[in-house]
């Protein structure tokens, strides 16, 4: 019973948890219609209560990562609406890091094999980039994403990549990006006063998306170079 539990446990409570989530429509309360209804009663809470206020958001961006939650660019805005950049940055990647932690560990329990074949098709597109240098490929799939942020969290896990491998590729990889929303979220004070509308498209503008297509390219370098030493040798 207890090998069990250890084996099911965690996929299991993933799977219920996203079960209430989703059928309940609590998703749907991380929209910026509620952030500017009760942004001012948000802010009044994080200046009362300077310790709790980040942890809370911590927790808020581990589950919803963990549980595949849309959201997770709007949480990252909230959180650099709420907080100064770079604290509000690092909140950001700490709770994404965990969260993504969390579902990578329950890929390796007795139901992975079932999730594998679930995404199987888009699986295989990676595969290779795994087994040539799975670090630079990590990389660079946060930097550049290309593929869902929770079936990159999935992937590595069927892959034999590391757990500590997993965790720091993952912690430096979405730091550009969660840089990038929370220094915008700074402005959503603004823009909420001013009565005006928020675009993504103005936020991820083009000097950023090749900022971030650049990184994902240095990233590669290792298996570019692997590839040409295996050609001269």
């Amino acid at each position: 019973m207890k090998l069990w539990l250890k084996r099911y446990f965690p996929i299991i409570l993933i799977v219920i948890l996203m079960g209430v989530v989703y059928a309940t429509g609590l998703y749907r309360d991380l929209s910026f219609k509620n952030l500017k209804a009760y942004h001012s009663d948000l802010l009044l809470y994080v200046s009362k209560h300077p310790i709790s206020a980040p942890v809370i958001f911590i927790m808020v961006y581990i589950i919803a990562t963990a549980l595949s939650i849309p959201g997770g660019i709007f949480l990252s805005l909230l959180g650099g609406f709420l907080f100064p950049v770079p604290l509000s940055t690092l909140y950001v990647v700490i709770g994404a890091t965990i969260g993504a932690t969390l579902l990578f560990l329950s890929a390796r329990s007795a139901l992975g094999e079932r999730l594998f074949q679930k995404a199987g098709p888009l699986l295989k597109k990676m595969e290779k980039g795994f087994k040539e240098n799975a670090v630079s490929y990590l990389l660079f799939l946060r930097f550049v994403p290309l593929f869902p942020f929770w079936l990159v969290n999935l992937a590595p896990a069927f892959f034999n990549v590391k757990l500590r491998t997993f965790i720091w590729t993952t912690f430096v990889g979405i730091l550009p990006g969660a840089y990038v929303f929370t220094q915008a979220g700074e402005g959503l004070g603004a823009i909420f006063q001013s009565q005006g509308g928020l675009s993504l498209d103005a936020i991820f503008n083009l000097k950023i998306k090749i900022a971030l297509i650049a990184l994902g390219i240095f990233a590669l370098i290792p298996i570019v170079v692997k590839k040409i030493r295996g050609k001269n040798a």
